[in-house]
């Protein structure tokens, strides 16, 4: 067993450390792309769900967009409030209940 002293431990951390040849710095790069990634997906996610689309400021004015598409022949349409612009989109997906 080794020595109970805060030195000692020290020492022996130093060491193995050294032992790694740098590696020490591995953890906290995998780390950094790891929130990197994150927020990239964030970013694609975002500009999938609401920039790319069209925005209406209120409930109604999307469903006057569901019945002009409709007078168009577009149907099965639905809106739905955006989580990242709080505006209202279209979907062609079908209502959750």
């Amino acid at each position: 067993m080794g020595s109970r002293k805060p030195s000692a431990k020290a020492k022996q951390v130093a060491a193995f450390k050294a032992e790694l040849g740098g590696m020490d710095d591995t953890f906290a790069r995998e780390e950094r792309r790891r929130e990197q990634r994150a927020a990239e997906h964030e970013e694609a996610l975002r500009e999938k769900a609401c920039r790319s689309k069209n925005r209406y400021s209120c409930r109604s004015e999307a469903e006057g967009a569901i019945r002009a598409c409709a007078d168009h022949g577009t149907t099965g349409l639905h809106s739905y409030r955006c989580p990242y612009c709080n505006g209202w989109h279209l979907t062609s997906k079908p209502e959750r209940k």
